[in-house]
C-alpha cells in the first residue's frame, strides 16, 4: 500500500467512525424529542406519558450499560472491526423494528435492543482512530470523529420535528444500514493484529478489578465526565421546571436547548481537541473546559429572568464547555494496553451516560428536601469536584505510544 493509499484508507476509517458516532447520537437525542408524541399515538394517558417515557429510557440505558461491556469485550477479543458491523446491524434492525411497534412492552425491549447495538460506536471507533494514527496527530482524528458525530444532534432534532415517529425511526435504520455498506472498506487494526497473534489475555473485564490501580484508573476515567451529562440530562433536559424556580419570562424548550447544547458540544470538540494537540496537554486543556463549565452551571443557577433566547445562547456555552467529550474518550483510550483498550473505551462512555440514573435519583432525592436550584447546585459542586480529582489522578497521556499490554 502507498502513502495516497494508506492516507485514503485512515480518511474512510476517521469518517466510518464520525458516522457511526452520528448514528449514536441520532438515536439517542432522536427517543427524547419524539418520546412524547410517539406515546400519545400508543394510547398511553397525558398523565401517564413522563412515567412511561422515563421507564423506556431507563430500558435504552440499561442496553447502553451492558452493550458497552459486551462490544468492549468482542471488540479486544475478537477485533476492532467485528464491532463496527454488529453493533450498527443490531442497532439498525432494531430502529426499524421499533418504527413497527404497537405497544409499551415490544417498544421498551426494542430501546433495550437498540441500546446495546449503539453502544458499540463510539468506543470501537476511537480504539480503531487511536491505534491507526500517529502518536503526534491521533488526536486530530478522535477531535473529527466526535465534532461530526455530535451534530447527529441536529439531524434527530429536525427529523424528529418535522417527521411522524414512526418515520424517523425508519430514518435512523436506514443511516445504519447505509453506514454499514461504507465498513466493507475500512481496515482492522494493527496493533490488535499483533496482539492476537501473540498468547496474551485479552477482552477480560474483571482484569479491570484485579489490579487496585487499573479499577481506579478506569473509575477516573468515568468520573471525568460525570458533570457532562448532568448538565444535558438535567439542567438542559428539565429546563421547563428550572425555568419556572428562576422565573424565567418565556417558556424553556428543553429540546431545543438539547440541540442548540449538542451544537456546541461538537463545536466544543473541535475545539478542545485542537488545543490538546497545539498545547500537547490533554489535562490542562479537560481542566480548563471544566472550570468554564463550572461558570456556565453557576452562571445558569444563580440568575433569574431567563428568556428562551438568552436560555439556548447559554446551551451554546454550555455544549461548547462540556465539549472535552473528545478529549476523554482520548484519555481513557491512551490509559490502557491494546488487550483491554477496547473494553475501556467502549464500556467508559456508557458509564457515564448511565450514571445519570444514579445522578437523577440523588437530584429526586434533594428536590423534595432543599428545592430543585439548590438541589442543582449540590449535584453541580459533588460532580465538578469529583472531576477534578479524577483528573489529577490520571496520567497525561498526550503522545503516549499505546503499542503496549496490561499484564
Amino acid at each position: 500500500m502507498n502513502n495516497n493509499q494508506k492516507k485514503g484508507s485512515v480518511f474512510l476509517l476517521i469518517l466510518v467512525a464520525a458516522l457511526g458516532y452520528f448514528v449514536d447520537i441520532y438515536d439517542l437525542l432522536l427517543f427524547l424529542i419524539i418520546k412524547n408524541k410517539s406515546l400519545a399515538s400508543l394510547g398511553v394517558p397525558a398523565d401517564k406519558i413522563t412515567e412511561t417515557g422515563l421507564s423506556l429510557m431507563n430500558w435504552q440505558m440499561a442496553g447502553l450499560l451492558l452493550g458497552g461491556i459486551f462490544w468492549g469485550v468482542i471488540g479486544d477479543k475478537k477485533g476492532r472491526l467485528s464491532v463496527l458491523f454488529g453493533s450498527i446491524i443490531m442497532y439498525s434492525f432494531a430502529n426499524i423494528a421499533n418504527g413497527f411497534a404497537t405497544t409499551i412492552p415490544v417498544y421498551a425491549a426494542l430501546r433495550f435492543i437498540a441500546g446495546i447495538g449503539l453502544a458499540g460506536e463510539l468506543g470501537a471507533g476511537i480504539t480503531l482512530v487511536s491505534e491507526t494514527m500517529s502518536k503526534e496527530k491521533r488526536g486530530y482524528g478522535t477531535m473529527f470523529v466526535a465534532g461530526v458525530g455530535l451534530m447527529g444532534a441536529v439531524a434527530a432534532y429536525v427529523v424528529g420535528d418535522f417527521f411522524e415517529w414512526r418515520t424517523a425511526f425508519f430514518v435512523g435504520g436506514g443511516l445504519g444500514i447505509f453506514l454499514l455498506l461504507l465498513r466493507f472498506g475500512v481496515f482492522e487494526s494493527g496493533m490488535f493484529e499483533k496482539m492476537s497473534e501473540r498468547k496474551v489475555e485479552a477482552g477480560n473485564f474483571l482484569m479491570l478489578f484485579t489490579s487496585k490501580e487499573r479499577f481506579f484508573k478506569y473509575l477516573n476515567c468515568i468520573l471525568l465526565a460525570v458533570p457532562l451529562w448532568f448538565v444535558v440530562g438535567i439542567l438542559v433536559g428539565i429546563a421547563p421546571e428550572f425555568g419556572k424556580a428562576l422565573n424565567a419570562r418565556e417558556y424553556l424548550d428543553n429540546g431545543k436547548g438539547v440541540m442548540f447544547t449538542y451544537i456546541g458540544i461538537s463545536i466544543g470538540d473541535f475545539i478542545s481537541g485542537a488545543l490538546s494537540q497545539v498545547f500537547k496537554t490533554r489535562k490542562k486543556i479537560v481542566f480548563i473546559f471544566i472550570s468554564l463549565m463550572f461558570s456556565a452551571m453557576l452562571f445558569y443557577l444563580l440568575n433569574t429572568g431567563w428568556t428562551a433566547q438568552g436560555f439556548y445562547v447559554l446551551c451554546v456555552f454550555f455544549g461548547l464547555f462540556t465539549g472535552y467529550w473528545v478529549v476523554f474518550v482520548t484519555i481513557a483510550a491512551e490509559q490502557f494496553g491494546t488487550n483491554l483498550r477496547a473494553t475501556v473505551t467502549t464500556s467508559v462512555p456508557n458509564m457515564v451516560r448511565g450514571s445519570l440514573i444514579l445522578v437523577t435519583i440523588l437530584f429526586q432525592f434533594l428536590l423534595h428536601r432543599i428545592g430543585i436550584i439548590n438541589a442543582a447546585l449540590s449535584i453541580a459542586i459533588l460532580t465538578v469536584g469529583l472531576a477534578y480529582l479524577a483528573l489529577y489522578n490520571l496520567d497525561e497521556t498526550y503522545g503516549r505510544d499505546l503499542n503496549f499490554i496490561e499484564e
